[in-house]
């Protein structure tokens, strides 16, 4: 039988089998920004370590940053703190730092691919959950807590337990409407928020090779939400496309030879897996999560869950979620109304998911009571959208256009919801508290579904609003 990708990649990063059964893999690429790493700096500090290979490691600042004013310094003195932090420790260890001004500053998991520094074969790590986003080059990407930031730091290695893999097969084609954020919501809804535990999900199939690489990572992205340690796809032609001539990657007969090598990473053609899971893209309709976790997610026109009709171990939580959304069992999520719509996060915060939304809106306003944010993943991506007049169609329509930063997808900047509001979000996490209010309410779902619940006043099927693009 042949190898898949993550038992090669896993294989040549293999420092050595531990005692306790572990792995220490070597890690090709190191990604740090402000919130987990100040801590894992002043632990090195303390033992009178220097970090190991600063070459490998890259930071940046996002989590913290406000959107609206990003004027130094920050009115936030805790957030002012933090990037102050980040500046000094990689100044002291000769970190590269993507700041503010640097005009290359974004959400990690935007900047890592946009810069080519994430490439297939690699290993990488980063102090943040959805670092899994890296897979769709055909990396492993690990999220990892503050503890193993500072051993990376200090040794370049980090311990973990083998994976099995799970081949994920999406066949058919996409339908107009239907993006990569529906594919993933309705895998995470059938194998469930722990379906993956102890797994790496391999995607793969036609309509995932049909997939533009910008869809490919929101795919990844969100592999952490189905309990998968890590998610990826095998590079192909798309991956080689996206990758010449950026930044960090090889140029001229380096790349050619770069691309040799990606191409005999891939998993081979007779590759074993431990499990096997098929999902069909010519039935996906636009996917609305409605709950409190990713998995409780329904197809825009289906009806929420009857209790009843519910798994033992599914029910408990759906009654946690029908607690705190006050939604009814039974009730359609089509015309639930919404009082803020966000488009952005390190799912769906690049060119393509902001172009998608700004086609939808065109022409048209957003519902007077909806407070309509849109939020580039980085610098770069701002100034694409900008040189393409995105900006404009956005404010015509009634959006705020801000500033690169995480944003709305999580309650540790300014952008937050207040009270019980409703947010249709393009974000990956829709937990209790996790946009800041702990009785707000998040309904994930893709930008163009976003664009069109902001448009509508409650959640809409974009199909019906308007010709839907693919991806």
């Amino acid at each position: 039988m042949g190898k898949n990708l993550l038992k090669k990649v896993w294989e040549l990063h293999k420092v050595r089998t531990l005692p306790s059964g572990q792995d220490q893999l070597y890690i090709g690429l190191h990604l740090i920004h402000e919130v987990t790493s100040p801590q894992a700096f002043a632990m090195l500090a303390e033992r009178g370590l220097k970090v190991l290979h600063p070459e490998r490691t890259f930071a940046t600042v996002d989590h913290i940053v406000p959107t609206d004013d990003q004027n130094r310094p920050f009115k936030d003195e805790l957030a002012e703190r933090m990037i102050q932090a980040l500046e000094d420790n990689t100044a002291e260890h000769g970190i590269p730092f993507f700041g503010l001004d640097s005009g290359l500053q974004g959400i990690v998991h935007i900047i890592g691919p946009e810069l080519g520094l994430s490439q297939p074969g690699m290993t990488i790590a980063c102090g943040d959950s959805h670092t899994s986003t890296h897979g769709a080059l055909g990396a492993i990407a690990f999220g990892i807590g503050t503890s193993q930031v500072r051993d990376v730091l200090a040794t370049q290695a980090l311990a973990f337990n083998p994976l099995k893999v799970r081949r994920i097969e999406v066949k058919g084609t996409l339908g107009s409407g239907v993006y990569s954020k529906d594919i993933i919501l309705r895998v995470i809804a059938e194998l469930g928020g722990k379906g993956g535990l102890g797994h790496a999900y391999e995607y793969g199939g036609p309509a995932i090779e049909a997939l533009p690489m910008e869809a490919r990572l929101t795919i990844c992205n969100m592999s952490i939400e189905g309990g998968a340690r890590v998610g990826y796809i095998n590079p192909d032609r798309v991956t080689f496309d996206y990758l010449k001539d950026r930044r960090f990657v090889p140029k001229g007969e380096g790349f050619e030879r770069a691309v040799q090598y990606w191409k005999q990473i891939a998993s081979d053609p007779d590759a074993e897996y431990d499990d096997r899971f098929e999902l069909d893209a010519d039935t996906l309709e636009p996917m609305v999560a409605w709950g409190i976790n990713p998995g409780q997610a329904v197809g825009v026109l289906e009806k929420l869950p009857v209790l009843s009709e519910l798994k033992a171990e599914d029910r408990e939580v759906a009654e946690v979620a029908y607690s705190h959304t006050r939604f009814r069992p039974g009730q359609p999520i089509k015309g639930q109304k919404i009082d803020v719509a966000f488009i952005g996060s390190c799912t769906n915060g690049r060119v393509s998911d902001l172009r998608e939304a700004a086609r939808l809106v065109q022409g048209h306003k957003a519902a007077a009571h909806v407070k309509a944010l849109v939020v580039p993943g980085s610098q770069a991506v701002a100034e694409q959208a900008e040189s393409e007049g995105l900006p404009g169609i956005f404010r015509q329509a009634g959006f705020e256009w801000r500033g690169p930063g995480c944003s709305m997808c999580l309650g540790m900047n300014p952008d937050v919801l207040q009270g019980d509001q409703i947010c249709a979000s393009s974000s990956n996490r829709n937990f209790i508290g996790r946009q800041g209010s702990p009785t707000g309410r998040t309904l994930l779902m893709s930008p163009a579904m976003v664009a069109v619940a902001a448009l509508a006043g409650e959640v809409a099927d974009v199909r019906e609003f308007a010709q839907g693009g693919r991806g």
